[in-house]
């Protein structure tokens, strides 16, 4: 079957991105590593393609979706372990293109483990945590096609599902499919994610990137926006190339022993990717940025320096090693809110993860 790349840059532009990822993998080495997490034959097995595009986590399973051909609009589940994969519920009514996906996180009235998606029109389907056939949930406000569904995991947005647009709108919806217009970012805008508490004056405001232009903003409840100021490790301006994804790193990622806990993407157009919590010791509190290249798709990792400077030195930290789509990191908080308990590790178990974050941290030091 013919899968068309959906990124083709010019040969100016590859060479522009070439330049700009050599400046900036300059003070750390490439360390976030991948395992496959869901097979591409499983995927195929099942759909009859396997050009993935989004994975969520909804508590006992993954829910993904699919880029174009016959089964577009089917999503696709797997076990917690990315094997045993199936259809799950029945498809979209309508859509096309990159279908996204998202799991409620039990709060603001939204069900722990029922599944959002939409087919990249102006429409968002419901699903029960277990399938069966999609429920109109909402709309966007303004016609335009729904890029990203993201839950807020705290305080920061009330728990309420957040919506970004090819319009540059971030939409915010209650549990009655009821929207409110957050932001204007006028520029298609896609993946989205919190500030950890390391951010500083932007702690807890909602990260956005625009692969357009690679800018990364944050938003705060009230609406403001603000670009925030990129730095390569020589300390000049940049911007990210195709910024895809942005996820935030959690301060506690690993600490639980539970090997759930990493970092999965979609690794177009072949299969599911998974980054160990492991990998990501060092980085703690810090905000990982995918670029979307037809292959050897960068990760950048961001690293606040203080509200002095008020600036973020970019960091090439890694690669997948195909185009990187959608992604998510599966956490201890994330597990507890969609209703699967965590297993109690042993106190060496636990006290030797502490260890290792809190050394990764004390080792992992830029200059502003």
């Amino acid at each position: 079957m013919n899968r068309p790349f959906r990124f083709r840059p010019s040969p100016l532009a590859a060479g522009l991105m070439g330049l700009t990822m050599l400046l900036a993998a300059g003070s750390a080495s490439a360390t976030v590593s991948f395992l496959t997490f869901i097979k591409a034959i499983d995927i195929n097995a099942t759909l009859g393609q396997n050009n993935t595009i989004a994975i969520t986590y909804a508590g006992d399973k993954f829910v993904g979706t699919v880029y174009f051909g016959p089964n577009n609009l089917q999503l696709y589940q797997s076990d917690l372990s990315g094997g045993n994969v199936q259809k799950f519920g029945t498809p979209m009514p309508t859509g096309g293109g990159e279908p996204v996906v998202a799991a409620g996180l039990g709060q603001a009235g939204f069900a722990a483990g029922a599944i959002y998606a939409s087919g990249s029109d102006t429409k968002i389907y419901r699903y029960a945590a277990n399938g069966g056939a999609p429920v109109l949930f909402g709309s966007t406000d303004d016609g335009s096609g729904v890029r990203q569904i993201f839950f807020d995991p705290g305080s920061s947005f009330g728990g309420v599902m957040i919506v970004t647009t090819t319009s540059g709108h971030v939409l915010s919806f209650d549990a009655g499919g009821t929207r409110s217009l957050i932001a204007n970012v006028h520029e298609d805008t896609e993946g989205m994610d919190i500030a950890s508490a390391n951010y500083g004056q932007y702690a807890g405001q909602l990260l956005v990137a625009s692969e357009g232009s690679g800018k990364i903003r944050a938003i705060k409840a009230d609406g403001t926006v603000t670009d925030l100021q990129l730095l390569n490790v020589g300390g000049s301006a940049m911007a990210i190339p195709v910024a895809e994804t942005v996820s935030t790193v959690p301060l506690d990622l690993g600490l639980s022993g539970n090997p759930l806990e990493g970092f999965y993407v979609a690794n177009y157009a072949s299969d599911v990717q998974k980054a160990d919590a492991s990998q990501f010791a060092g980085l703690l509190g810090d905000t990982i940025v995918t670029s979307e290249f037809g292959s050897n798709s960068a990760l950048w990792d961001l690293h606040y320096n203080g509200d002095l400077l008020n600036n973020f030195t970019v960091t090439q930290v890694g690669t997948l090693p195909l185009q990187s789509e959608d992604g998510i990191f599966v956490t201890a908080q994330r597990i507890r809110d969609v209703g699967q308990p965590l297993p109690e590790p042993g106190m060496p178990a636990l006290a030797a993860a502490a260890l290792l974050a809190l050394g990764g941290a004390s080792r992992y030091r830029r200059k502003g």
